[in-house]
């Protein structure tokens, strides 16, 4: 489990032995116990099984995968790939490959709802870029309605591994991830994955040596 579900849960439930306290009785104990439980259970870490084939790209996170589309940017012609995050999913992010944190870059912005195409460039968000295997590929952090916070554990120059943890968003919220053009995708439109489980896609062995 991640820290804050303790520090939230605990916390809660602090509130409501206070109230059965204070009021000898447990009637207004029952709301901080239901609150405490949901957040003990929202804030779930399991563990994974990591795929270790090469050339694998992972999702970062737990979802429904709402669109998959190809976007023009100033490095050339990329993939992306969004997933949304709603309340009952894990909401703790991993790497979605091996490499090298080359840019970790946060923006503040607005809170529209994750679902809405715009939120992946208007809304609070952060960006990070890994290298490895002579490609990069970029996952977005974005905040949705709900979500206040996003916690991102490392800094640029870190190596990660392929599934590792890296953060969170708090409660909805979204992930982008935009791949090389030359990745062959392996999830369509109204799919669940899985954070760090889930393949994404695959980079083919012979445009990654291309791109050395």
């Amino acid at each position: 489990m991640v820290r804050d579900g303790y520090i939230y849960g605990l916390s809660l439930l602090v509130v409501a032995f206070v109230l059965a306290w204070a009021t000898h009785g447990w009637v207004w104990a029952i709301l901080p116990v239901l609150l405490a439980a949901f957040f003990l259970w929202f804030f779930r870490d399991p563990e994974r099984q990591i795929p270790g084939e090469p050339g694998l790209i992972v999702s970062p996170g737990d979802g429904l995968v709402t669109e998959t589309a190809s976007l023009q940017t100033p490095e050339g012609l990329r993939q992306r790939i969004s997933i949304f995050l709603s309340v009952f999913d894990v909401h703790v992010n991993r790497s979605p490959m091996a490499g090298v944190l080359r840019s970790v870059r946060y923006q503040k912005g607005q809170y529209l709802n994750a679902m809405n195409p715009a939120s992946a460039d208007r809304n609070e968000q952060n960006v990070v870029t890994v290298r490895g295997d002579g490609y990069e590929v970029t996952f977005k952090q974005i905040a949705g309605l709900l979500a206040r916070r996003i916690v991102f554990n490392l800094r640029e120059g870190d190596r990660v591994e392929r599934g590792q943890r890296v953060g969170l968003i708090k409660f909805g919220s979204r992930v982008d991830v935009v791949l090389p053009a030359a990745a062959e995708l392996r999830v369509k439109v109204g799919q669940r994955v899985r954070g760090g489980a889930s393949v994404l896609a695959v980079m083919p062995a012979q445009d990654a040596r291309e791109m050395l």
